[in-house]
């Protein structure tokens, strides 16, 4: 299904990882500026800070400062006047997670490693009721060679950090179940959507990692061109995934009963936020024209915890 969308601005570079704030404003990262910005709902633009390496995905956190996956940059291509971000750049500064104050917009780095492991690709963020977060890790790709990524769970006080899940090909979207008895992610690559039951914060039950057993995690998987990128949960418990190449979002049943698609023209659409008075409004990044879009949406948004 083709969905009618507005424009709120364009010439983002790599937008992803939208915010929608109570003024109407959307805060979001631009990967390939470096930059944690601000679009104002007449479109005008203001970066709250210069992150540097790969800010991807962001949320507010119990404390109304803005955390940040960074996934300490990419390497970039221009094909056919498309921005297409490929493996480590050359400048690459280490994945970490970041804190933003939105009052003075000073930057804290609160995560570099996990066990002495470091972060390689931090990418998506969501809080839960407690006041932690899930994260995921895309990994890194360079040359021939390329590090898997995970699943973790942290501490905003830089305090804890706990590898949950790994190996997982290509960590992407993370998001929570409205009972907050699952958390998803998104698997890049192969296209698959996985769903963890959370036993506690930071607990999962049943296998944790991608072995035989994987199968009582999967949700949904497709045998189209369709790799999965960062997600957003309604107010019905579906998943909606930002879905590259197919180009649009996939909204999937928790279920398994099912899924519906929504075509954009963006191959690279890659993710998703609920705002408005009622959670109607959907918030889309089409990062490779550098676009950031919204459309009515059927169902609520699941109101986020921050």
């Amino acid at each position: 299904m083709k969905k009618e969308y507005i424009e709120i601005t364009n010439d983002l570079m790599f937008p992803e990882g939208p915010i929608a704030m109570p003024d109407g404003s959307i805060i979001l990262v631009e990967i390939a500026r470096g930059t944690l910005t601000q679009v104002h709902k007449n479109g005008s633009k203001d970066i709250i800070a210069e992150l540097g390496g790969g800010p991807n995905g962001a949320a507010i956190g119990p404390d109304g400062c803005v955390y940040v996956c960074n996934n300490g940059g990419f390497e970039w291509h221009n094909i056919d006047g498309l921005l297409i971000p490929g493996g480590q750049g050359d400048n690459y500064s280490g994945g970490r997670i970041e804190k933003v104050d939105l009052k003075t917009g000073s930057i804290e780095t609160i995560y570099t490693e996990c066990d002495g492991d470091p972060l390689k690709g931090p990418n998506d963020i969501v809080f839960d009721k407690e006041g932690g977060f899930w994260f995921t890790d895309l990994g890194k790709s360079y040359g021939r060679q390329k590090d898997q990524g995970a699943l973790f769970y942290a501490t905003p006080d830089g305090k804890f950090i706990k590898e949950v899940v790994f190996p997982i090909e290509s960590a992407n979207g993370v998001g929570l179940s409205p009972n907050e008895d699952v958390v998803y992610v998104a698997d890049t690559t192969p296209g698959r959507l996985w769903g963890y039951p959370i036993t506690e914060p930071g607990v999962i039950s049943g296998p944790k990692s991608f072995g035989v057993h994987s199968g009582m995690h999967f949700i949904h998987g497709s045998a189209e061109l369709a790799l999965f990128d960062s997600l957003a949960v309604d107010s019905e418990g579906w998943i909606n995934v930002a879905t590259i190449f197919k180009g649009g979002i996939t909204r999937i049943a928790p279920d398994k009963s099912g899924y519906e698609f929504f075509e954009t023209d963006d191959l690279l659409t890659t993710n998703i936020c609920f705002g408005g008075d009622d959670l109607k409004t959907a918030y889309i990044t089409l990062s490779s024209t550098g676009r950031l879009v919204k459309t009515d949406w059927n169902i609520s948004g699941h109101k986020l915890n921050f």
